[in-house]
């Protein structure tokens, strides 16, 4: 069986292409317009990754037989043995990332679908928190900082859709001199639900580079 090699968030993008398929074939009965769409899925889907080998291509390329949702089902669950999983922490992993809290909450690890997310995030209701463990720089870090929810939906900076969002607050080090800054970005409540949004890494990644300042 070939290695993972798909990270979440592509795997979320060609989620989002079946639907477009899908809708197609719902809304269109011109062959040439549908051949026309079967190639664009295609192709969107290949330029996700840099090479791939023959074995890899063929697997993708089978959404070009995507007409209905239970094809659709079939071939993301064929790929999802394909995603890379998120590295498995645990209490004293996580611990370790966040040194300096005391009495740290921690995710209930039997809920973590570590082929479903390319980054961990929680919330500490109590406390009025948001954690999160990322890769930065290739290795994993983490981040903390206030989070108080939002009556309003909007855009979220991770994953770009919108939804029920909260105002994330982090702290970091400016200088080697210990000065503090301050930064805030809307973001999803449910970081679950943002994880499944998420279909281009790049958003993530950006928004830890900020905050990890």
């Amino acid at each position: 069986m070939m290695e993972p090699f798909i990270r979440n968030d592509q795997y979320n993008f060609i989620t989002y292409q079946t639907q477009v398929l899908i809708n197609g074939y719902r809304a269109v009965n011109d062959l040439g317009v549908l051949q026309a769409l079967k190639g664009l899925a295609k192709d969107k889907v290949l330029n996700l990754f840099g090479e791939l080998s023959p074995s890899q291509q063929r697997v993708l390329e089978h959404i070009i037989e995507i007409r209905d949702q239970d094809q659709a089902e079939d071939y993301l669950m064929g790929l999802k043995a394909y995603v890379i999983p998120f590295q498995t922490l645990s209490d004293a992993s996580v611990k370790k990332l966040f040194p300096k809290v005391k009495k740290l909450k921690t995710p209930d690890w039997n809920q973590v679908d570590v082929k479903s997310v390319s980054y961990l995030g929680w919330n500490d209701h109590a406390q009025e928190r948001k954690y999160i463990v990322a890769e930065s720089n290739g290795k994993l870090k983490g981040f903390k900082g206030t989070f108080k929810n939002s009556s309003k939906k909007g855009i979220c900076t991770i994953c770009h859709s919108f939804g029920s969002i909260g105002f994330y607050m982090s702290e970091s080090k400016k200088s080697a001199h210990g000065t503090y800054v301050k930064k805030g970005n809307y973001i999803c409540q449910d970081s679950d639900e943002c994880n499944e949004k998420l279909k281009d890494k790049e958003k993530l990644e950006d928004f830890i580079e900020r905050i990890n300042l």
